[in-house]
């Protein structure tokens, strides 16, 4: 069972980094803003392999313990986690000493 997950958590990793490379790509033909220097290809595909693969031994390990309530308390637990994962980019302030900040004009 623990390789099924673990094969289950790398797919969906591949197939999210995959995603997350061509809205990257979408994202900067269609407006212009390059973020490539923040979050290149091959860092979006890590975070997005090692967050499936932490996902899947979390589901593992959660439907180990629990039983029959380990897949409800990891999808709980998964949804709260992806909430406070988006949180977070609000919470960064733009930079102070550029004078227009990509995709912020000043009208």
């Amino acid at each position: 069972m623990f390789k099924k997950a673990l094969l289950l958590g790398i797919i969906s990793g591949l197939l999210a980094g995959i995603a997350g490379v061509v809205y990257a790509r979408v994202y900067h033909s269609s407006l212009g803003a390059d973020f490539s220097k923040v979050a290149p290809t091959v860092r979006i595909i890590a975070s997005s392999l090692f967050g499936g693969v932490l996902a899947a031994i979390g589901f593992f390990l959660l439907d180990r313990l629990l039983r029959e309530k380990g897949e409800i308390v990891f999808n709980l637990l998964f949804s709260i986690i992806s909430f406070a994962t988006l949180l977070a980019p609000f919470a960064v302030k733009l930079p102070l000493d550029l004078e227009a900040p990509e995709l912020f004009r000043a009208w």
